[in-house]
């Protein structure tokens, strides 16, 4: 799991791990996955060249199909893994690891294996509930054998902030990771392929900020505060986020960072700028005068893209942040992380695919574990994504319309995502028992989402012999 993609089988005794038997691979990018495999199998390390009974790791740069393609050959009594990179060939060890977990051995033959979307993975929610470094690595090792390679952490949030923080330690909720945790969790995701994306949402979803900084709160014409968002007419309110923003870049040394973007309260009054005259003054004062409070809030998204952008890093913000018209536009190098359909004034993923925008599925009506299924949330089925989802139903049951550009390339992948709203609705073990065949099935539909020829039944049996 996920099933192979191409494979051709010939007679001949196959491979399995035998006495003696070793993992060879030359010193340099190979030696961790070499490290991993042999210790799984019961096997030692050894380099080349390679004989019977082992298992040889190799980088071919000219292998086709993508980074994350590999090739595994079972010929004479030896397996060989070969791909363009460390994760390519680190995907062929996974498949071995899990044939040899359920059936023993692997068949004499070819295997050719690549992903059909680059983004695969799981957003959790540590803000609104903690969960340990130990628990989370767990699930890093989880997505690796999936071969699923994101793990997007949203730290924080109104319930809580997670990380310890340098520049306002006042923010920070008494359980939280520590930085030295944080490396940890990075540092193992690195060697297992899964990179780790850092998600603070602004400018709402900010009460644990606000609570140590209550001047920034956003309040409204009649002085009424709007719980978790701050105030950005501000310039506080840009300095804190800039701050925290800049503090933790180095902790996180992937492509991506998450800015949020969604649920800013102002944006669901029936008329913003009556509702909240200081946000539209500061919108015409910096935008001109046909400027709204969308535009102010277009902005801020731009600005904090901005910050990380001199830093490096690729900005991601959820559908729900991004406005129809305006004088002010979206910053083109965000990708959309489409979730819903259901908030006020969202707009149908037609609307983007058409914009040009590249999108990442994050689909609530599949793909949101929401701990307590408040608001007509359901804890989601492996069943259900696994027969209905596929990477092009972004929004409702249906795929998007008007045979709209839904591939690899403008549909870049998905992730369950794991929310706290009720945090005591389970615990730990619990959210790991009950995202176990979501993500199964998720990793399924993101690397062949051809209909999968296995019945649900079939594939939830195989789910428990490969674990």
């Amino acid at each position: 799991i996920p099933a192979i993609r191409e494979a051709a089988t010939t007679t001949g005794p196959g491979w399995r791990p035998g006495k003696g038997a070793r993992v060879v691979a030359a010193s340099g990018p190979l030696a961790d996955e070499a490290e991993l495999l042999a210790g799984e199998l019961g096997m030692t390390t050894a380099k080349p060249p390679a004989r019977r009974g082992d298992v040889e790791l190799a980088l071919d740069p000219g292998h086709s199909g993508g980074p994350e393609a590999y090739t595994l050959t079972v010929r004479d009594g030896r397996a060989r893994i070969t791909g363009s990179t460390d994760a390519g060939v680190f995907y062929g060890t996974r498949t071995l690891r899990q044939a040899v977990r359920s059936t023993g051995a692997f068949p004499e033959g070819e295997v050719n294996d690549r992903p059909d979307r680059p983004q695969r993975g799981l957003h959790l929610d540590i803000a609104r509930k903690y969960y340990t470094a130990a628990w989370i690595e767990d699930r890093l090792r989880q997505l690796a054998d999936l071969k699923l390679n994101q793990l997007a952490l949203h730290f924080s949030d109104d319930q809580g902030f997670r990380i310890q923080s340098d520049t306002h330690p006042e923010v920070v909720s008494a359980q939280h990771l520590s930085k030295a945790e944080v490396r940890r969790i990075v540092a193992l995701g690195r060697r297992l392929h899964v990179t780790v994306i850092p998600e603070l949402d602004s400018p709402g979803h900010l009460g644990a900020v606000l609570r140590a900084h209550p001047d920034l709160q956003l309040r409204n014409a009649s002085g009424a505060t709007v719980a978790g968002a701050v105030d950005i007419s501000k310039p506080g309110s840009a300095r804190i986020v800039d701050e925290l923003l800049r503090e933790f870049t180095p902790l996180f040394p992937g492509r991506w960072w998450h800015l949020g973007g969604d649920e800013y309260q102002a944006l669901t009054a029936s008329n913003p700028e009556t509702s909240y005259p200081q946000l539209a003054t500061a919108a015409k004062d910096r935008y001109g005068s046909q400027a709204k409070v969308q535009d102010l809030a277009t902005g801020w998204l731009n600005d904090r893209a901005a910050v990380v952008g001199k830093l490096g890093k690729h900005p991601k913000a959820w559908n729900d942040g991004f406005f129809r018209g305006g004088v002010v536009k979206a910053d083109r190098a965000f990708e959309v992380e489409y979730w819903t359909g259901k908030e006020i004034g969202a707009r149908p993923p037609s609307e983007y695919l058409d914009e040009g925008w590249k999108l990442v599925n994050l689909n609530d009506e599949y793909l949101y574990y929401v701990l307590g299924q408040p608001n007509q949330f359901f804890y989601p089925t492996g069943r259900r994504i696994y027969e209905e989802w596929s990477p092009a139903v972004l929004r409702g049951t249906s795929p998007v319309p008007g045979n709209r550009p839904t591939g690899p390339d403008r549909v870049l992948g998905g992730r369950l995502a794991v929310w706290g709203d009720i945090a005591s609705a389970q615990t730990p073990d619990q959210v790991a028992a009950g995202i176990r065949l979501p993500l199964n099935a998720l990793s399924q539909r993101l690397w062949d989402p051809r209909k999968p020829t296995l019945s649900w039944q079939q594939f939830s049996t195989l789910a428990g012999q490969v674990d």
